[in-house]
């Protein structure tokens, strides 16, 4: 194993540490327990939004905390849940008066600890409303989760949501804007190496040097099947059929086309990725509105990729359009 660390033990401390000085005008670093707020929390008559799950998936979540996003992220060690004891004190933080909406990926985890921090947070009088991703096509089940899993589309809905939060919408209404989004978008990944957490020290899981896995989850999880390794336009899709197909994206329909990197994949292969998935949409009659390539959800030094289609309307595509001012998303600043 060859990493850039010091200790396996102190990855995430550092990391956060490193995290909170590089942008310390845009957040604050809270140590013990550990969590991150943008740096005017709490925003006067503002929902606050928090969300949170294990570390390994950077920029995911710390990286959308500001402006038109994230309120406050909370992250657990690599691939595990943040716990209650760091959630609330999070929640607490940037709590306004108008309430916090809990923005959750779909794995028993941080579903678990995130409906006690909500409980918690309750009994101390803040209002709390949780919004459940779940875009995973890939599988129903697994062992990380009941029902799919939430993965790229989390970036979608914070973003969304975000906007949403940020022109003054109420507490109900902005949780309804995620369930929104989560409602409209699907997602696939595929893996073409696994990943390597630090304190285990060899790969997640096991692929010969010609195969691949379609329908790969953000901690390793398995797919739908192996397969031998194939060109770039043949695995693209694979994975946007079924995402298209779940959605039931038809003619004349606008989206958003999210190609979102795993952590090991080149920048160049992304976009070749996001050339076919954009092709095949528009030879379907949709129309792609707006776009996102990048790594935004990753898999520590994972190679591969995620495709998410998010149906657009009219609201939600001036709420993606919405100024945003993060560490790892701005524009309209």
């Amino acid at each position: 194993m060859k990493k850039l660390i010091n200790d396996p033990r102190s990855v995430v401390d550092e990391s956060v540490e490193g995290f909170g000085l590089a942008h310390a005008g845009l957040v604050t670093v809270t140590a013990d327990p550990k969590y991150v707020t943008r740096k005017d929390a709490p925003v006067a008559g503002k929902v606050g939004l928090v969300s949170g799950g294990g570390s390994g998936h950077e920029p995911l979540h710390a990286g959308f905390v500001g402006l038109g996003m994230l309120d406050a992220a909370v992250p657990g060690a690599v691939f595990t849940s943040p716990t209650p004891d760091q959630i609330l004190p999070a929640t607490l933080a940037v709590n306004s008066g108008a309430g916090v909406v809990h923005i959750v990926k779909n794995y028993t985890g941080d579903v678990l600890n995130f409906e006690t921090a909500a409980e918690l947070a309750q009994a101390e009088g803040v209002d709390i409303r949780t919004v459940l991703v779940n875009d995973d096509v890939a599988v129903e089940d697994s062992l990380y989760t009941a029902g799919r899993r939430g993965v790229g589309g989390t970036v979608l809905v914070e973003k969304i949501a975000g906007a949403a939060a940020e022109r003054g919408d109420s507490l109900d209404a902005v949780a309804a804007i995620g369930d929104r989004v989560n409602s409209n978008v699907r997602t696939m990944g595929v893996a073409l190496t696994a990943c390597t957490v630090p304190h285990a020290g060899s790969p997640s899981f096991d692929l010969a040097d010609d195969e691949i896995e379609i329908g790969i989850g953000i901690h390793g999880e398995p797919g739908r099947h192996k397969i031998p390794m194939e060109n770039a336009d043949g695995i693209t899709d694979r994975l946007l059929d079924p995402v298209l197909s779940d959605l039931g994206i038809s003619g004349g329909e606008k989206v958003l086309l999210f190609v979102n990197g795993m952590g090991g994949t080149p920048l160049s292969e992304l976009y070749i990725v996001y050339r076919r998935a954009a092709q095949v949409i528009t030879e379907r009659g949709a129309a792609v509105e707006r776009s996102l390539v990048g790594n935004y959800i990753t898999s520590l030094e994972m190679q591969g990729c995620s495709i998410s289609v998010l149906r657009l309307d009219d609201e939600l595509t001036q709420l993606w359009d919405a100024p945003v001012h993060t560490a790892a998303l701005r524009w309209g600043v």
